[in-house]
């Protein structure tokens, strides 16, 4: 009898199964499981005062960011859709939860998409990361722009509301924020103790960003804001809601049949800084030196204004292909901190600054394999 009913019921599942599975039907659903593990060994030289070097398993990067997801849309019917998007970011080092240990803390989203664009509500990405996306040759990878504005590849909001359409080549977004990050991780990026949602300071926290862009089949430009409060308690400096903390980035890249090209500068304005003017200047190329060997490199240069404070680092990265999901690399970085700057080569992980004006010089080869 035990028997009949498990197979009773494993029937029932399997006719289910196959009813929610049908295409074409107004409530089709489609759940993907997806993620990337990208890591190796890096060797930093110059740390402290004692010029020391290490060599280590860098918890954040590697060529980019290591995540696992869940992503998917049910058809409403009449062009209307339902998403949602649960992405995880962890240290592939030790398996630990990345983003000052949220469960989800590289996006957590529901939304409604249709013809007309796509609105969100939940923690996701802000403006900017979609404005240097393309023209970020080198991207989140463990050498690059992110070790001169660690914000460059954290920027996201908790409580937002979103909204992105694309019509023909043009591109529009903005977000909205009402308490940009609600977590305690230290001065840190992935955690600035900045909840916001306070009745008795409403300005406390909010965030806010908009995108435009365009782009053809070969090139595109883009050009967004991303504008944040502080509040009390917050870290790097926004301690009040009456400061701010704005970017303007404005770039650009173009394709060729091997080759790709990018430009960009990042303008800020941080008021919660005693150096609160700078730009951030980049440019880089990738070049497929064959269909599975491509070359890459760029160049960032960080300059603050009324200040002799500025860095300049050089990147360069090697990738194979081994397959479609499994790829080899190795890349080198180089930073010159000039005055009191003192900004690491590595964003792969925390503690590996030079001294104040130095210099240091970085390498890693690893792994990355999608899923």
């Amino acid at each position: 009898m035990e028997r009949k009913n498990i197979h009773r019921v494993r029937q029932g599942l399997l006719a289910l199964a196959a009813l929610t599975s049908l295409p074409g039907g107004a409530n089709a659903q489609s759940v993907t499981l997806y993620g990337v593990v990208d890591t190796g060994v890096e060797y930093v030289s110059s740390i402290g005062a004692n010029k020391d070097s290490v060599v280590r398993v860098p918890n954040v990067t590697g060529t980019v960011p290591s995540r696992w997801g869940l992503r998917g849309t049910e058809d409403l019917g009449g062009g209307l859709k339902s998403l949602f998007v649960l992405e995880s970011g962890f240290a592939p080092d030790s398996g630990t939860s990345g983003q000052g240990g949220r469960l989800f803390g590289r996006q957590a989203l529901v939304g409604l998409s249709g013809n007309w664009g796509q609105v969100a509500l939940g923690r996701q990405y802000t403006m900017l990361f979609w404005a240097m996306l393309d023209a970020d040759i080198l991207g989140p990878q463990v050498y690059g722009t992110g070790s001169l504005d660690s914000y460059i590849p954290n920027a996201r909001a908790d409580n937002a509301i979103s909204y992105k359409g694309t019509f023909g080549g043009l591109t529009l977004g903005a977000t909205y924020s009402f308490g940009r990050d609600t977590v305690n991780a230290g001065p840190s990026p992935v955690g600035t103790n900045c909840a916001g949602e306070n009745p008795a300071d409403k300005s406390a926290c909010r965030e806010w960003s908009a995108l435009i862009q365009y782009a053809t089949a070969s090139w595109g430009v883009s050009a967004a804001y991303d504008s944040l409060r502080g509040g009390p308690g917050a870290f790097a400096g926004l301690t009040s809601s009456g400061l701010k903390d704005d970017r303007l980035s404005v770039s650009g890249y173009a394709l060729f049949d091997r080759t790709k090209i990018g430009v960009g500068v990042l303008s800020r304005n941080n008021e919660g800084s005693p150096t609160a003017r700078s730009e951030l200047y980049y440019a880089g190329a990738a070049y497929d030196v064959t269909p599975a060997f491509t070359i890459a490199g760029q160049v960032n240069y960080l300059k603050y204004r009324h200040s002799d404070n500025k860095a300049l680092l050089y990147a360069l990265r090697g990738t194979y292909a081994l397959s479609k999901r499994t790829s080899v690399y190795s890349t080198v970085g180089y930073i010159n901190n000039d005055d009191q700057l003192a900004l690491s080569v590595s964003s792969g992980a925390a503690g590996g600054n030079p001294t104040a004006g130095g210099s240091q010089f970085g390498v890693m080869a690893g792994v990355k394999h999608v899923f």
